[in-house]
């Protein structure tokens, strides 16, 4: 999780050196859209939506090719709702970080019997680093791009990292830097190229902490509760239980008062149902 939080991080707060990078434009005229599009919200971890005056830049980052839908759709469906918000030219690249033979990060359209739907796909360990090492919103990119010698690479971001002038700017970074870097390389040679203090101060360091503390949080939660229906009615059904695992925390919270007036399983059921109608009423 932490790798897609940095790879958006990066995004949404340098989306000028990105639009740079993958539409070959200098632009000031660009804005992060919201990551919720009509019809249901849309899993917000790796998305990243990116207005210029004349066209959507979408971004997706991805570790691995894994995915519960197929990825190929999924932009699909991203298109098409992007289409129908904003009826402009959308350009889709699909970022692959980590290396893979899988068939899926050579895929760059969907297929369907009447559907061909055409994205770009990057597999940052085929790209060469110089364009990443030149520009300072992209250094964390570059630890992962094409190399004979990875730890002569990760030293010249280093040496670009400490060149940064503003240390709020240097400090956020290089913890993208440290975060990114550590899908390819030993955590004690990080450790040597990098002072952890300066990761420590950083914005984006920060904000993984409170992530890791909320997903912590829910995690104990959903497990209290999931004891608490197993005690109360024995056994419950495993798409009742995926159901409460998608719960936030507030909803889990509430759900943890509820269930003290629950009669049988069915009253939770309907509740289950009650929080998923806005959702339904949305789509219609």
């Amino acid at each position: 999780m932490s790798y897609d939080n940095t790879c958006k991080y990066l995004a949404e707060n340098y989306p000028g050196d990105f639009a740079r990078w993958l539409l070959s434009i200098d632009t000031k005229d660009i804005q992060v859209l919201k990551t919720e599009l009509n019809l249901e919200p849309i899993r917000a971890d790796s998305v990243t939506f990116l207005q210029t005056s004349n066209q959507i830049l979408h971004l997706e980052f991805q570790t691995t090719p894994k995915s519960k839908t197929p990825l190929d759709f999924r932009m699909l469906d991203y298109y098409t709702r992007l289409k129908r918000e904003y009826w402009c030219e959308i350009q889709q690249v699909l970022i692959f970080l980590q290396p893979t033979s899988s068939e899926i990060v050579f895929q760059t359209q969907y297929l369907d019997t009447n559907t061909t739907h055409r994205y770009r796909v990057i597999r940052l360990w085929e790209e060469d680093p110089t364009p990443l090492l030149a520009n300072a919103a992209l250094l964390p990119l570059a630890t992962l791009a094409k190399t004979d010698s990875p730890r002569d690479l990760l030293t010249q971001v280093a040496a670009a990292v400490d060149m940064i002038e503003e240390t709020d700017q240097r400090q956020n970074i290089s913890a993208c830097v440290q975060v990114l870097a550590g899908l390819r390389f030993d955590k004690n040679l990080i450790q040597q190229l990098f002072t952890e203090e300066i990761m420590q101060e950083s914005v984006i360091y920060q904000d993984i902490l409170q992530k890791g503390e909320e997903r912590g949080k829910k995690q104990e939660a959903l497990q209290l509760i999931l004891r608490q229906l197993t005690r109360r009615f024995a056994a419950i059904g495993s798409e009742i239980e995926q159901q409460i695992r998608t719960l936030s925390i507030t909803q889990l919270e509430d759900l943890a008062e509820a269930l003290l007036d629950f009669n049988s399983q069915n009253d939770l059921v309907n509740y289950l149902q009650n929080i998923s109608l806005p959702q339904a009423n949305q789509q219609e």
